[in-house]
């Protein structure tokens, strides 16, 4: 099956500039929502856009549809990365398995909603989007087991769950850092899928440098 953007034959195609329009609402709704919770104003995001509130309102006529969408997208993101991780499995599933972890670490800005907090997706699309999940991560692990690279007990939620904590770095945290740390605990998770056997892990920040960002607290802009 091949992907498709999020919404692609449901609505026009819109000129550039709406386009470009849209997507800087979607990406300063995903950013407030991280920061303010779903309850962010909705002129506040439309200013973070550069837009007027009047273009938002065009493009999403009520805060529901926004959130819906950026749910929607976190999960079209999702259920893309699953099938490239299953593309990869014949050659090396555990890798395919790594690969959609990390890729999630990767584009965890745009997993605000659902896989990192908030409401669950609501429309029919979004539902059917989430329900095509499950069945390709299990897809993947069934390579994965028949070719005894990882333990059988494995399940699809045991990997959607180890990428929402992983998209969940310490706050304060400097972005470099945070992804080290998340790179870290995928490849931990990863090597305890095996049935034996570990590797080096990368160098993770130190005590000191988690500590004193931390204490410090979010840095002044």
């Amino acid at each position: 099956m091949t992907s498709r953007t999020a919404g692609e034959g449901s609505t026009p195609r819109l000129r550039a500039d709406a386009a470009r329009n849209r997507a800087q609402v979607l990406a300063a709704a995903r950013t407030a929502f991280r920061e303010l919770g779903t309850a962010a104003p909705l002129d506040e995001i439309a200013r973070r856009a550069g837009v007027n509130i009047a273009t938002l309102y065009r493009r999403f006529p009520d805060r529901e549809a926004l959130i819906q969408q950026v749910v929607l997208d976190g999960f079209t993101l999702v259920l893309q990365a699953a099938r490239d991780a299953l593309d990869a499995a014949p050659q090396d599933p555990l890798a395919g398995i790594e690969g959609f972890l990390l890729r999630l670490v990767e584009e965890r800005d745009t997993l605000v909603l659902p896989l990192i907090g908030g409401p669950v997706g609501t429309t029919p699309e979004a539902v059917e989007v989430q329900s095509q999940i499950g069945p390709v991560l299990e897809d993947l692990l069934a390579h994965a087991r028949t070719q005894g690279a990882i333990r059988p007990d494995v399940t699809p939620v045991d990997l959607i769950t180890t990428g929402a904590l992983a998209c969940r770095p310490l706050p304060y945290l400097p972005e470099e850092q945070a992804t080290a740390l998340a790179t870290r605990h995928v490849h931990i998770f990863v090597d305890g899928l095996r049935p034996d056997g570990t590797r080096p892990l990368t160098a993770p920040p130190t005590h000191e440098e988690l500590s004193a960002h931390v204490h410090a607290g979010p840095t002044q802009s």
